[in-house]
């Protein structure tokens, strides 16, 4: 499932992650690689606050969607 569809508080594990390869290589530099653990911070109008590898980073709704977990 795509991560715009995880509940606030909800910690997931990164499966696969889509999109052209810049975009892998961007959320990649952000710290999203498969396996890592991702946890919802908060979301309002699709955009995400997730907690990553001890940090905070907001994503908008389109790249949140390429995340599956």
């Amino acid at each position: 499932m795509p991560l715009t569809i995880a509940k606030t508080g909800e910690t997931n594990y990164i499966k696969k992650i889509t999109g052209q390869d810049d975009v892998r290589q961007r959320l990649a530099e952000l710290g999203f690689v498969v396996g890592e653990c991702v946890t919802v911070v908060s979301e309002i109008g699709g955009n995400m606050i997730l907690s990553i590898k001890g940090t905070r980073v907001a994503l908008d709704k389109s790249m949140a969607n390429r995340i599956m977990v």
